[in-house]
């Protein structure tokens, strides 16, 4: 049986690896931060499998991740922890860059020192490349990072690098684009945005507000893109490694598959910072932009080429926005309506 260590266990990507791995008849140990609130219910539906094992602890502690990983003697590190939220990142970069960065760092020291044979994957992310200069980014593109988590990602993905060439590390960097599900963060805009047109069907709100209505993504869905993690520790040798759907679709894309989904027809009047979303059924305006959810420096346009992660890892994105925003949209629509337009866990 192996044994993995996963770095951000409580969150999207965390507990649907940890779910994977555990069908794989792994023994999974996860890394979870002490919180005052209850963060686990992500983890529901396997908190209490007998080869699940959860440890309080944390990146910036260096100590208390030697302890953990001398303890747990793991096979393979899925490293997922991060302030992972790119607008917030320009309001505390130390943080970000602390975890983001230095906390990679860490954890390639502890396995140069104690374990050669432990595997490290590493959370990268299609905003290394940020100010594109490529139609499709590839493991080729140069990166031009537009805001803090990008640029602690970029030390994390160079640190990788240097670790594999100067160490024989076996480390891979996981360049994933833009992955959604049911269990991403309320504060990111596409969960903002199933969440917010749900309540507004449902009469618990009136209107959504979001940013840059046309900034383009290439979105996938989270619970296929892990299986895309664990495939990268499986190859003989390391490598890094682009995942993607190949399509993008602007922030306005998303908010209309949502409304059809809601049976809303959503059309758009204005410019600027007037535009706004109108149900056309209804006459009510259900969308407006609001400036503070612009960030400092934009990042307008993504668009993944996973080829490389097809050719070699046999791996491709099976779900495309229709079908992830559908699966978000009734899960959150089923959700807010049985609980009254809140959400209990």
């Amino acid at each position: 049986m192996k044994t993995a260590l996963i770095t951000g266990i409580t969150g999207q990507d965390g507990s649907f690896l940890a779910e994977l791995l555990l069908k794989k008849n792994y023994f999974v140990h996860g890394l979870i931060r002490r919180s005052a609130e209850l963060n686990t219910f992500r983890l529901e539906k396997i908190f209490n499998h007998e080869n699940l094992k959860l440890h309080y602890g944390d990146l910036t502690d260096s100590i208390c991740l030697e302890q953990i990983v001398s303890e747990v003697a793991p096979d393979e590190v899925y490293n997922l922890a991060a302030q992972s939220h790119v607008k917030v990142s320009f309001e505390i970069p130390e943080i970000t860059a602390t975890i983001g960065a230095l906390g990679v760092l860490k954890l390639l020291e502890i396995i140069r020192k104690k374990d050669h044979r432990i595997k490290l994957y590493q959370a990268s992310t299609s905003e290394l490349y940020g100010k594109v200069v490529e139609e499709k980014q590839s493991e080729e593109t140069i990166f031009h990072p537009r805001s803090p988590y990008g640029v602690a990602k970029l030390y994390a993905y160079w640190i990788i690098k240097n670790y594999r060439e100067a160490y024989n590390v076996f480390a891979c960097n996981g360049i994933l684009f833009n992955h959604e599900s049911e269990r991403r963060g309320f504060n990111f805009v596409s969960r903002k945005i199933t969440i917010g047109l749900s309540r507004i069907k449902l009469g618990y709100q009136s209107v959504l507000e979001v940013g840059n209505l046309n900034a383009k993504r290439d979105w996938g869905y989270a619970k296929e893109y892990v299986e895309a993690m664990h495939l990268m520790l499986q190859q003989e040798k390391p490598k890094d490694y682009v995942i993607a759907t190949g399509e993008a679709h602007s922030i306005r894309d998303f908010i209309e598959l949502a409304g059809e989904e809601l049976g809303m027809e959503i059309t758009w009047q204005g410019e600027g910072l007037k535009e706004v979303g109108v149900d056309k059924k209804t006459g009510k305006t259900v969308v407006k932009v609001n400036e503070k959810y612009f960030r400092p420096a934009e990042v307008d346009f993504l668009l993944g080429d996973s080829s490389l992660a097809k050719k070699e890892l046999k791996w491709e994105a099976k779900t495309k926005l229709n079908d992830l925003v559908k699966i978000m949209v009734k899960a959150d629509y089923e959700s807010l309506k049985k609980n009254q337009g809140k959400f209990f866990y």
